[in-house]
């Protein structure tokens, strides 16, 4: 949901009422939970717990932060799927979930490389389910000091890296150049796709809106999102995962009733109604498209994806684009069905799976995720 959706629906007197009851409060920010962006590669000299702190930011679907990660073995991270921090109405086979845990372990590794300790991976050492993640270890990786260490020139971008959920410019085309450049950054295997093409860009658009309404208007998926609602400062701090809506619009919001889940919920609210509207003005505003294919879909081929759209993220931001996931017609439920099997068909007509889907284009910079700290990640 855009900001400026939510300053039309208020119009002008609620300013006035915050001024009142919640001045205070509608000015506070959730500090805390922004910690661990100020705090990565600072507040640890030990080389697994200074590369784990960079790793804690790495996109992930919903902002759930799956990961749990075990130090007892010296040298060693291990790390393991947080069960409570699943999906299981838009992700049933934990697809994207393990995505995101990719995501974290490509970090790691570019975070461990700046300090010159290479770090090798054994992918689900103890066997894997591909119905759904259970307790046995994601990864195990060995830390090492070795010669000829690089450091990966994309790790620079990894304090502006985000997920940008905004309307983008219209009047900036995002070039064949560029396109080509963020398709050579990745390294796991992946097969990268592009188009800035106006009627191909115009059908994903028009395919990613089917997809949002299928998602929003399936209320079992719909409510697993709205349960994820973090609204205002005092819920971030609480619970710094989820999706976040803080600073002063959203908290008088918040303070004067006008948002809250339940309104999200009830489909003859306005807050539902002007929440759609948000979010499908955002699709419409791609201007380039972007997936990852990857030949199989066993849990290794989902890690390197994962690998992959981290260095595809920050590829984006060095290079000043805006980036979101648009992960709903790739979800692997019954109402959304169809759309899956078109984009397969899409993009993939020769077999395989799409991992990954997302808009391009320009906007203004937005504020960074909230993040657990480290230290609430560690068994």
């Amino acid at each position: 949901m855009n900001r400026r959706k939510f300053i039309g629906l208020i119009g002008g007197g609620v300013v006035l009422a915050a001024g009142a009851a919640g001045g205070y409060a509608v000015t506070r920010r959730p500090e805390r939970a922004l910690e661990p962006w100020k705090q990565a590669g600072t507040l640890y000299s030990e080389p697994r717990k200074k590369a784990l702190s960079y790793a804690i930011l790495a996109p992930n679907p919903h902002n759930r932060q799956p990961w749990l990660v075990d130090l007892s073995q010296p040298e060693q991270v291990v790390l393991y799927a947080d069960m409570n921090r699943l999906l299981p109405h838009t992700d049933p086979f934990n697809r994207q979930i393990t995505i995101g845990l990719g995501c974290f372990l490509e970090l790691m590794a570019m975070a461990a490389a700046e300090d010159g300790v290479a770090v090798s991976f054994d992918i689900f050492p103890e066997g894997e389910d591909a119905a759904r993640l259970d307790g046995r270890p994601v990864a195990i990786a060995t830390f090492a000091k070795a010669r000829g260490v690089a450091p990966d020139p994309l790790f620079a971008h990894v304090m502006e890296r985000r997920s940008l959920k905004e309307p983008y410019d219209l009047t900036r085309p995002v070039s064949n150049g560029l396109l080509k450049t963020v398709s050579q950054s990745v390294r796991h295997g992946s097969s990268v796709g592009t188009t800035n093409e106006p009627a191909e860009v115009q059908a994903l658009r028009e395919l990613s809106n089917k997809a949002l309404r299928i998602e929003v208007e399936t209320p079992r998926t719909y409510k697993e999102s709205v349960d994820l609602f973090r609204i205002g400062h005092e819920e971030i701090e609480a619970n710094p995962d989820g999706i976040d809506f803080s600073g002063p619009l959203f908290e008088t919001l918040h303070l004067t009733g006008m948002f809250s889940r339940e309104a999200a919920l009830d489909t003859s609210s306005s807050t539902y109604a002007q929440g759609m509207d948000a979010v499908l003005e955002n699709t419409d505003t791609a201007m380039a498209h972007i997936w990852l294919v990857t030949a199989n879909n066993a849990r290794r081929n989902q890690i390197d994806a994962g690998r992959d759209w981290l260095r595809i993220n920050l590829a984006t931001t060095s290079l000043g684009i805006s980036t979101q996931p648009l992960s709903q017609a790739l979800q692997e439920y019954t109402e959304m069905a169809a759309l899956y099997d078109k984009i397969h068909a899409m993009f993939a007509p020769g077999g395989g799976t799409v991992q990954m889907f997302a808009r391009l284009g320009y906007a203004a910079p937005v504020a960074a995720s909230p993040r657990w700290p480290l230290d609430a990640r560690l068994i």
